[in-house]
This record gives structure tokens, sequence and C-alpha cells, in this order.
């Protein structure tokens, strides 16, 4: 099979002592990693947000056809906006969508349809994936594994937001047509998650969850 043009891989090995000790403090440094719905109104860096980006960018992806955008929001207007927007299918979600089942869930987490944080937090993120990239000259290039390699770099997107000291929210509001609408975004993009990011605000609390162990999550074969 033909390829493009290749280039040498550029990749550091470690000792198997650096490599434990590399991956026990990244582990360390993601198990204090928690969904935040109190935030501080405190400004944030912009350049940390596009680096953040940039590493996210950086993400495995069908084809390398990169089928994501990040839609950065700082905009008090805007953001009051998408609130409304997004608390209107919140009280349609919780009043009529849901079933109980769903709502018992989400009952120990303290989740209602009010979202103050959309308007608090000093930046949203708004992430859309690309049914197709539009071309320059009109045409459609069609891409490949879009859910999971938008996935990938969202979740990288969250893991390097963490470790520059930011805290984060997965924001989920169904359906989220409204994004598209509220950021001119094409009909070729669909929104995939709502990441609400800032400081966390003096005192904030978050539920008393665990994780599964190890045993629980891992099958050795």
């Amino acid at each position: 099979m033909s390829h493009g043009p290749q280039i040498p891989l550029s990749f550091t090995e470690q000792t198997p002592d650096a490599m434990r000790q590399s991956v026990q403090a990244f582990y360390d440094q993601l198990r204090q990693r928690r969904s935040v719905r109190d935030f501080s109104d405190r400004p944030v860096d912009r350049e940390i947000i596009d680096t953040a980006i940039r590493a996210a960018g950086t993400a495995p992806n069908g084809a390398n056809h990169q089928p994501w955008h990040f839609a950065v929001i700082s905009s008090p207007k805007m953001k009051h906006q998408i609130r409304e927007a997004a608390e209107e299918e919140e009280r349609a979600f919780y009043n009529e969508r849901a079933p109980e089942e769903w709502l018992d869930a989400l009952a120990p987490l303290g989740t209602n349809d009010q979202k103050p944080f959309l308007e608090i937090a000093p930046y949203l993120i708004a992430i859309f994936s690309k049914r197709h990239t539009l071309e320059e000259d009109g045409g459609k290039k069609k891409n490949y594994y879009i859910n999971e390699s938008v996935g990938i770099a969202t979740g990288m997107l969250i893991t390097a937001l963490h470790m520059s000291g930011l805290a984060t929210l997965t924001h989920t509001p169904s359906p989220m047509g409204f994004l598209n609408k509220a950021l001119g975004r094409s009909n070729n993009e669909r929104a995939f998650l709502l990441l609400v990011v800032g400081y966390p605000a003096e005192g904030a609390t978050v539920p008393d969850i665990t994780k599964l162990p190890l045993e629980d999550i891992t099958s050795y074969h």
C-alpha cells in the first residue's frame, strides 16, 4: 500500500522505574479531578485555554481528518443566551422527557434544570463534531470515526485543563441544536458537548462518590 511522506518518530523511552513514577504521578493528579458545578467568575488567561485546545487537537482521529471544532465563549451576552436556551431544554428533560429511572440515578448528584454556572464561569467551550469537512472549493471531505475521534479529543481537553489547575464540567443539554444557531456553526456540524471551564468557587463542594476499583473495570487475557 502506498503512503504519504514519512518523518522520523519523536519518542523518548524511559526506564521502567521512571515509567512507573510518571504514570503514578499522572494518576495521582487525575484522581483529584471532579466535575464542578460551583464556579468562580475569576478571569482565566486565554493562553491557557488555547494551549489546552492545541493539546486536544493532537488526539488520534480517523484518517487524520480531525473532525472537530472548539467554539470558545467568553462573551457575557452569549453565555446568557446559551444559559437560557440550555435551561429551556433542561426543563423539558426533567419535567417531561426523562424516565423516572434516569431521574433517580441523577438524584444523588443534586442536578436540576438551573444552570447558573453557564454564566458565572469565565469560559464555555462548545465542542462540535463534523460529519464532513467543507473544503475551500465547495467540496465535501467525508470524515471517519467521528464520535470516537471527538470523544478522545474531548477527554484530552478535559485532562489538559485539569492539569493546568482549572475545573471543568461536561454539560450535555439534549438536544443541543441551539448551539449551532447561537454560534453560527453550519449544519454539517453537530454539538457534541458543552464544557464549562474556570476556577471552582470558594467553598465549592462535590458529591461524595467513589470510583470503581481496578478489578471491577479491567480483565486480563
